[in-house]
């Protein structure tokens, strides 16, 4: 497009160029003849001046041909003046071609820098076709890639369901098997209770603030004693039924530092911390504490 609007330009240049010339050459032709036929008038003239002189006595015919010659003279003024209006006309003629000329020219400079333009947009376009041709590449290796990880993925997931699957049938076998163990603990823990609260094993918490020697009296008046605690599951029930502290029979109140059970048997074994008890602020007498309520 760029080209055919040069040659477009070229040719109409051209063109005005020669009609500029042809009309230049056409003024000149008739500016000759003019120049030609005022020789031929002054001639003309000389030679009616002669006969003027020569024929005084033609004087009808001299004013006749002065007529004649007025006559000739009015029309060259006209065509003088046509020759002038037709010079004013083909000035006017050149500076519209001088102006289209510098508008042409300017024209001639949009375009180039038009084409200077689109050169650089071009060079533009093919440096983002290339990086968008390196992108998709990238995005096609990114493409195989990822599609290569969604079936890994796909593999691992069916892996983790048949896993699930046997996590979930392993589930339910230990909580098959958990239940027949609490089915078996619960059985057991009944038959525990049986053999502590049996005859002569019977518990009786009070919710009395006392002391111990008169929380011993209390149970005494009653027929009974201080819990005397000798085998670990009676101290694990013992401790599992309680929430507040609770006196146990067991003190030094009769000898310092000497633990003695209230059926006056000594401490052998005690079912608690270790140090316990520890005689902490010259204590006498031993109590239950609660797990919770520990430090």
């Amino acid at each position: 497009m760029t080209v055919c609007l040069w040659l477009i330009c070229v040719l109409l240049l051209v063109i005005i160029i020669l009609l500029f010339n042809q009309t230049i050459n056409s003024f000149q032709d008739n500016y000759t003849d003019l120049t030609q036929k005022k020789l031929e008038l002054e001639t003309r003239v000389k030679d009616l001046t002669a006969e003027k002189d020569q024929l005084k006595n033609s004087f009808s015919s001299l004013s006749q041909k002065k007529l004649e010659l007025e006559t000739r003279v009015s029309d060259l003024t006209v065509d003088k003046s046509q020759l002038q209006r037709s010079a004013h006309t083909l000035n006017q003629k050149k500076l519209e071609l001088e102006t289209r000329v510098k508008d042409l020219t300017a024209e001639k400079d949009q375009l180039k820098n038009s084409f200077s333009s689109l050169s650089q947009k071009k060079l533009q376009l093919e440096t983002r076709v290339k990086d968008l041709t390196v992108e998709k590449s990238q995005l096609q290796r990114s493409a195989d890639s990822l599609s290569q990880k969604k079936m890994q993925l796909e593999t691992r997931v069916i892996d983790l369901t048949a896993e699930k699957i046997q996590l979930q049938r392993s589930v339910s076998s230990l909580r098959q098997k958990n239940l027949q163990l609490e089915s078996k603990v619960t059985s057991l823990s009944d038959e525990l209770l049986r053999n502590l609260c049996g005859p002569g094993n019977l518990f009786f918490i009070s919710d009395e603030e006392k002391s111990w020697s008169e929380s011993r009296k209390y149970c005494r008046d009653h027929g009974a004693d201080l819990v005397i605690i000798n085998t670990e599951e009676k101290q694990r029930f013992i401790s599992s039924i309680i929430n507040e502290r609770v006196w146990i029979g067991l003190s030094d109140i009769e000898t310092e530092g000497r633990m003695k059970w209230v059926d006056n048997s000594p401490l052998n074994r005690g079912f608690w911390f270790r140090g316990q008890p520890n005689n902490s602020g010259n204590e006498d007498c031993v109590e239950l504490i609660p797990r919770d309520q520990l430090n």
